[in-house]
């Protein structure tokens, strides 16, 4: 199995310019809007609490638990989103992504306190009538402030979330958006108190305890979800869409059979994402390399921030021939075959084959090793009734050639005169001889019709050496390259 790992964009390091850049401001703005952030609950929070004390109002010091809640949660998120944009290291080494949902989910178990704690003290005012809320212009005033910073932090937390996929960042911008319709509540309460108070309606002296549950309940609603996420993502629980888009995306990349087994995760703003393709066993570790880069790009257009890692496994493809499966079995053994042809006798089938074994392999190792690889053949292609492999051996030294000498001369004529024979042959070029120790190699280049077929081309080159060879037999190897008349460049 072929294994391939391809880090997400913005860490790639052919990308290393403006990509690190990107990261880099983008890790700043997150750290910049959470430090405005913590200021302004820090502010509202002290403002609040001493405005509920003055006046008694429950609704009032609701509200100002909640800020402090917000306090909380934005130091919080500056301490996470800091730690998990540091790069992993031999402890991390899926990063730091996490910090920001455990940090999510430590604001999540902040808030369900709070929200505990305020409708046990409302329902305790409501049942046994204590605490009257004593008015005043100041915590008014207050709750109006209050309303226009959160209004204006969760709009700035927001874009940002929403631009750096932080889920720290998206918690805080819930919190001060309820914050602002904690605040109308509130509002509400002390006014419909006043009201009750000033013209003696005994039902809205309960509006203040009755805005503090509203605040609670608006608490709660986003802190169920909140929570849900952030366990989600601590548990490695991914959208079933998010998948479905990915395999989508990486089965419509050309050679990719099936996508076996895909796996995703979030940690923080980022994806990790592992998954398993079936290509065909003919391709080569070339192809199979491109094939890996292209569905890697494939998931990215699903999903941009995104750490890959990708796993190959051979399979049969639907239309593989015999000739496939042939080399599908030589390729496993990591041996190449060349002269590969398939006679059919009376409905029997019949491989000839040409396999190139190292020169130093004894012959018998070399014959175990062939005949292993027909049994593996007929194993693969019962349609196949035998097989006959030609041993050929693979060099392993580099040849030194000797100095041309006039008996080459000879030879190089004989191969014009034998091309001069064969009628599809236009002309035969760049002939050289080459003489190492007792051995005579012969190559040259041949140039063919363009529209001339591969089999009339393998006639007819074959037919070049059996003639060359009844002249020069001393030659122990001939290597003819074909060429279209259109490419000779002579």
């Amino acid at each position: 199995m072929l294994q391939a790992v391809s880090s997400s964009p913005v860490a790639d390091p052919s990308d290393a310019g403006e990509p690190r850049l990107h990261l880099n401001a983008a890790s700043a703005e997150k750290r910049r809007v959470a430090r405005h952030s913590m200021l302004a609950a820090a502010v509202m929070t002290a403002l609040k609490l001493a405005a509920g004390l003055v006046s008694g109002s429950l609704g009032v010091l609701s509200d100002s638990a909640h800020s402090g809640l917000d306090l909380v949660g934005t130091a919080l998120t500056y301490f996470s989103v800091k730690v998990s944009d540091k790069p992993a290291d031999e402890d991390h080494t899926y990063g730091h992504g996490k910090f920001e949902n455990l940090s999510a989910f430590g604001e999540v178990l902040l808030m369900a306190v709070s929200s505990a704690w305020i409708i046990w003290e409302a329902m305790t005012r409501i049942l046994l009538h204590t605490a009257a809320v004593r008015h005043s212009l100041w915590p008014v005033l207050v709750v109006l402030g209050s309303i226009v910073v959160d209004f204006w932090r969760s709009r700035q937390l927001r874009a940002v979330a929403a631009r750096t996929g932080s889920p720290a960042l998206a918690t805080d911008a819930f919190h001060f958006s309820s914050d602002v319709w904690a605040s109308v509540a509130v509002l509400g309460g002390l006014g419909a108190n006043w009201v009750g108070i000033r013209f003696g309606i005994g039902a809205l002296r309960y509006a203040d305890p009755v805005a503090a549950l509203v605040v609670s309940f608006m608490i709660l609603r986003p802190t169920i979800r909140l929570g849900h996420e952030a366990v989600s993502a601590l548990l490695d629980e991914a959208p079933s869409e998010t998948r479905q888009r990915i395999v989508h995306e990486v089965e419509r990349v050309p050679g990719v059979l099936a996508v076996e087994q895909a796996r995703v995760r979030r940690a923080g703003a980022g994806y990790f994402a592992d998954l398993t393709l079936a290509l065909p066993r003919r391709y080569t570790f070339e192809h199979t390399g491109e094939l890996v880069r292209e569905a890697t790009e494939a998931v990215h257009r699903a999903l941009p921030v995104t750490d890959v890692v990708i796993h190959t496994v051979p399979r049969e493809a639907e239309a593989e021939s015999i000739f496939d499966r042939v080399r599908a079995v030589a390729a496993r053994n990591n041996v190449s075959v060349h002269e590969l042809s398939v006679q059919s006798h009376h409905g029997r089938l019949r491989v000839e084959q040409h396999v190139e074994l190292d020169e130093n392999m004894p012959l018998r190792e070399a014959h175990g090793f062939v005949t292993a690889l027909e049994a593996e053949i007929l194993r693969e292609t019962p349609e196949i009734d035998s097989v006959l492999t030609h041993i050929e051996s693979e060099p392993a030294t580099i040849e030194q050639p000797e100095e041309l000498v006039e008996e080459d001369r000879r030879i190089e004529q004989s191969m014009r005169a034998a091309a001069e024979m064969i009628p599809e042959i236009v002309d035969v070029h760049e002939i050289h001889v080459r003489r190492t120790g007792d051995h005579i190699d012969l190559s040259c280049h041949c140039t063919l019709p363009d529209d001339l077929t591969m089999q009339r081309v393998h006639l007819a080159i074959t037919g070049l050496e059996d003639r060359f060879k009844l002249d020069c037999p001393e030659v122990q190897r001939v290597t003819i390259h074909p060429e279209p008349v259109t490419d000779n460049t002579r």
